[in-house]
Formats: structure tokens, C-alpha cells, sequence
């Protein structure tokens, strides 16, 4: 399954139920604001990089660049993906669940 999060974890709990609630072995893709769960250094970026042993986790590029993020603040182990990436993870994973 692919779980995408697309409000910030600093605003709303999306990011952390979805952390809490997904199975090992999903993909999760922060997009939109959730991009910013992404970030190494932030009050957050533990509980993420934590996550990265048990989920695949990906941000989309394009919303980190609109957002003025760099790609190097992008916490170890997360991997960056474009539109066409997106697309293909939800093709893979067949099933998409949008934590809101």
C-alpha cells in the first residue's frame, strides 16, 4: 500500500498516525505540505528516520522546490521522486490511503 501525507506534521497528526497505523513494508509519500516531515534537523526528523527502517518513505521534489526546500536538507534514507515517480509508486502499490 502507498500512504501519502500531504499536511504538515507540524500543523496536524496525519504524519504521526500514519507512521503509528501503517504496516511494515508500506510506502509512504509525503507531498504538499507534508513535505516537511521530510526535513532533517526539525522536532519531527527522529521519529522519521526512525520510520525509514520499516517504510519506504519518499517526498515529491517539486513540492519540496515550490516550498523553497532544498533537496539536501532531506533527511537520510528518504528518497526524493517526481510526478512520473509518484505515478509509478501508485501503480506498483496498487492501493492508495491519503491521511488527511
Amino acid at each position: 500500500m502507498l500512504h501519502t501525507v500531504n499536511k504538515s506534521p507540524f500543523e496536524r497528526n496525519a504524519l504521526d498516525s500514519c507512521l503509528r497505523l501503517a504496516a511494515p513494508g508500506s510506502a509512504i509519500l509525503l507531498i504538499e505540505d507534508g513535505v516537511y516531515g521530510a526535513l532533517a534537523g526539525t522536532a519531527q526528523s527522529a521519529k522519521v528516520e526512525a520510520a525509514t527502517r520499516t517504510h519506504d518513505i519518499y517526498v515529491l521534489g517539486p513540492d519540496l522546490k515550490a516550498r523553497g526546500l532544498e533537496e539536501t536538507r532531506v533527511i537520510g534514507g528518504i528518497k526524493v521522486v517526481d510526478y512520473g515517480g509518484f505515478v509509478d509508486l501508485a501503480v506498483a502499490k496498487r492501493t492508495v490511503n491519503s491521511w488527511l
